[in-house]
């Protein structure tokens, strides 16, 4: 990366203009999960054919995730950033037009290859942002896509409780949201590479000290990914509930994942991370068996609830110990981000798989043994923790405009 000098003022802008690109990517998430039952409908699948079809946005993602690198050194954080979150954004448009198998497989390919590199690059600035301001921002960039995704998902909680067809829901939900992810694009940071640099490998194994940190990302975003795009089915299927308490519960889901996140920081600097990461995996355990046990819809929500708050900083803490797991911090990280990354997107799959083969229910008790092995694990973040106080200094000559 060329060695530029930013004023401390272009940072700080650059630093709300991705936190608002991760609000508008979640928006995206949240406007899908709650209308997956509409998409199930309108292409007459079964539990299982749903799941089969939410695979191909963890194959998507996979085959697209290593080249938002090498878009980025080709065409610079900046441009590479705008592209990429308007393709995300118009992808949502895709599956609500799918009328069988077939093409919402194809749709959803397509939903997850713009997902993963959108994703990529937006942490990517995110995380050289942090660099440059000399402390962690991490956890409240993910809160902010929570944030996002909860509006997205309140959104779309509104429009299943009208009856509105997803069709138009997304359409506008699209346009919206590449107005404002491409406008927020503006004021990001403009990285270019180097003249000499090479660019980045097309994929990156993740180094040995990173496979545990992984584990522990891999238990987090499972349970995300398939309290995301199940919860509602959940409420409906098993609980019998309308449409609209059913995508109500993937809202309040959302909630407790942005209220953690946002205030994720300042609860790991008090406790630390390991103590941070057990004491969620036993809310995740709780949620977990309050959702198998659940009778009553006020019950599964809660359940869902803890869940949410439980997982919620995960993710972040699991990039920071990486980061100070080995002698190449960047591969550790990028291995720990496949890692994790690619659970969300086959948890959904998986869940629907195991719910053809037996029930819903026994697909939430899975949930809750992986999230068992957050409490078990978490001393594998001690290394993020040993150096947490590394991450106030700067990293980066960055001046100070004020006087």
């Amino acid at each position: 990366m060329r060695d530029v000098v930013y004023d401390l003022r272009e940072v700080r802008r650059a630093r709300y203009a991705v936190a608002a690109v991760f609000a508008v990517h979640g928006a995206v998430t949240g406007s899908f999960a709650t209308r997956v039952p509409w998409v199930q409908d309108h292409a007459s699948l079964s539990a299982g054919q749903l799941g089969f079809a939410l695979a191909f946005t963890a194959f998507g993602a996979s085959c697209s995730m290593p080249l938002a690198g090498r878009i980025s050194h080709r065409f610079g954080s900046r441009t590479a950033l705008r592209g990429l979150i308007a393709l995300w954004t118009l992808s949502l448009i895709l599956p609500s037009l799918a009328p069988n198998l077939l093409t919402l497989c194809l749709s959803m390919f397509v939903y997850g290859a713009s997902a993963g590199m959108a994703d990529v690059a937006m942490n990517a600035l995110g995380v050289e942002v942090e660099r440059m301001l000399g402390k962690s921002i991490m956890s409240g960039l993910h809160g902010m896509w929570s944030a996002g995704a909860l509006v997205g998902s309140a959104a779309g909680t509104l429009a299943a409780h009208l009856g509105a067809d997803a069709r138009l829901h997304f359409a506008l939900a699209a346009v919206t949201l590449t107005l404002l992810g491409v406008l927020a694009c503006r004021w990001v940071l403009d990285l270019q590479p180097a003249e000499d640099e090479e660019p980045p490998p097309r994929f990156a194994l993740p180094p040995r000290s990173a496979l545990l940190i992984g584990a522990v990302g891999f238990c987090a975003v499972f349970a995300e990914g398939a309290s995301l795009d199940w919860s509602a089915v959940y409420l409906r299927d098993r609980l019998e509930t309308s449409a609209g308490l059913a995508a109500a519960c993937t809202t309040g889901f959302m909630l407790t994942m942005a209220v953690a996140r946002l205030v994720g920081d300042a609860v790991v600097n008090r406790f630390g991370a390991v103590r941070t990461v057990r004491a969620g995996g036993a809310l995740a355990v709780a949620g977990g068996l309050l959702i198998v046990v659940a009778g009553h819809p006020a019950v599964a929500m809660a359940g869902f609830a803890l869940m949410g708050l439980g997982i919620a900083v995960v993710v972040p803490l699991c990039f920071a110990a990486a980061g100070h797991s080995g002698p190449n911090p960047s591969q550790a990280i990028a291995g720990v981000a496949t890692i994790t990354y690619t659970s969300g997107l086959v948890a959904p799959s998986l869940i629907g798989g195991v719910a053809q083969a037996t029930s819903l229910t026994v697909s939430f008790v899975l949930v809750t043994v992986l999230a068992c092995g957050l409490a078990a694990f978490a001393g594998v973040l001690r290394s993020g923790e040993r150096n947490r106080t590394e991450i106030g200094r700067p990293k980066a000559a960055v001046p100070d405009p004020r006087p």
